[in-house]
């Protein structure tokens, strides 16, 4: 099959000036010479373009560089990133994508922060837009707002007079956005949640967030690497992220209940997540989700790896979870629950509170995991579901406690 040649594999203006600068210096006597200075990995020139330009066939009206800016250029070039290899100038979107996304994860990552997913989500969505005004730039797509004058539709300008270009929900609206829809429900979540963190004091989302967030970088890494290729990966940048504690169930359970979201940001999170299918909130590229479990082995090496990523259906995949199941989980009896939760001052949560609960909820439902029938084929819910009730107590305390008013 033979390649598809671009739209976006052109010159620029500004390189345009320079190649005509070159051909009156007469230092590169012919096209392929010159040419050698405009192309790069992401991005093939046909030497007929220089030919074009030498003959005046195209671009008569772009005025040469100056001896000055042509002496400029040749003195830095070849002007590239050193990890990459991609041109500082040409390649700027690019360059500004990575970079964006590696600052969201390393102050993601920061000691000391204490509104880490803000920060993350700001500079996430600055990387993402830069991603696509990139992919949309090399494939010829014209990536301005415009407005209509006169009848006639004209480049829609900043209070400044630069040319206004699209914000990162424009980007996932156009027709031939390349990424795929769980990436797209993955950040328009985001974009939601910004939208109302962006004005407004919030308490910790770390914690409550923290898939989505895990869902970005791979998709964000995933998309880079088809749309412009492997070598522009973060992996090898950013492979894990390390923390020092791990927690017991007690103790998130703890941090979770001391760390209750504002009002306005847990009803925008209901609102979005209730508008997906539950095959969109099962997709990984919408929220990420790994279980990590104690690993052993009969020879040190085979134990270096803190967490194993392992492919659903696969063989390993299928041992791994006859593993589990071989771990007694805890259970809990219907009342069990609710003395837990009345316990915790949810005086108005009742037995009948919870069985009303779990069938709104298709709480028994075997794939969402929240019980089983255990022994003399009573049912028994587990950890997971005390803190599934734990929450619908904290989403609406108007309900479930006394001294609240709703």
């Amino acid at each position: 099959m033979m390649p598809v040649r671009r739209r976006g594999n052109k010159l620029e203006r500004w390189e345009i000036a320079l190649v005509k600068a070159m051909v009156k210096d007469g230092r590169w006597p012919n096209d392929q010479d010159v040419l050698a200075y405009f192309t790069r990995p992401t991005r093939s020139i046909n030497h007929r373009a220089v030919s074009e330009i030498r003959t005046g066939a195209k671009h008569a009206a772009v005025k040469a560089a100056t001896t000055d800016e042509l002496d400029a250029f040749i003195a830095c070039w070849p002007d590239v990133d050193a990890e990459t290899g991609l041109s500082l100038r040409g390649d700027e979107l690019l360059i500004k994508a990575r970079e964006g996304m590696i600052a969201a994860v390393h102050t993601f990552n920061s000691a000391g922060l204490t509104f880490r997913a803000e920060l993350f989500i700001v500079t996430a969505v600055i990387a993402w837009t830069y991603l696509l005004h990139a992919w949309f730039k090399r494939e010829g797509i014209d990536y301005r707002h415009t407005r209509t004058e006169k009848r006639e539709k004209v480049i829609a300008k900043t209070p400044s007079g630069a040319d206004k270009y699209w914000e990162l929900s424009q980007c996932l609206k156009h027709a031939r956005s390349p990424i795929e829809q769980g990436a797209k429900d993955n950040l328009a979540f985001l974009l939601d949640l910004r939208h109302e963190i962006e004005h407004r004091s919030t308490n910790r989302i770390d914690d409550t967030v923290s898939a989505k967030l895990q869902a970005c970088c791979i998709n964000f890494n995933d998309a880079i690497k088809s749309l412009f290729g492997a070598q522009y990966a973060l992996e090898r940048r950013l492979p894990i992220a390390l923390q020092f504690v791990t927690f017991s169930p007690d103790q998130r359970a703890l941090l979770k209940k001391a760390g209750t979201l504002p009002r306005h940001v847990e009803t925008m999170m209901d609102d979005f997540e209730r508008n997906l299918t539950p095959e969109q909130q099962a997709d990984p590229r919408f929220a990420y989700r790994v279980f990590m479990v104690h690993k052993t082995a009969n020879r040190a090496p085979g134990a270096d790896l803190a967490v194993e990523l392992v492919p659903p259906g696969s063989e390993i995949s299928e041992k791994f979870n006859m593993a589990l199941k071989e771990v007694e989980k805890r259970k809990y009896l219907p009342s069990e629950i609710v003395a837990a939760i009345r316990v915790e001052g949810w005086d108005r949560f009742t037995m009948d509170s919870h069985t009303k609960l779990w069938k709104r909820l298709d709480g028994k439902n075997p794939a969402k995991g929240y019980g089983a029938v255990a022994v003399g084929k009573v049912w028994s819910w587990y950890e997971t579901w005390l803190n599934r009730v734990r929450e619908e107590c904290q989403q609406h305390p108007e309900r479930y406690k006394a001294d609240v008013i709703g």
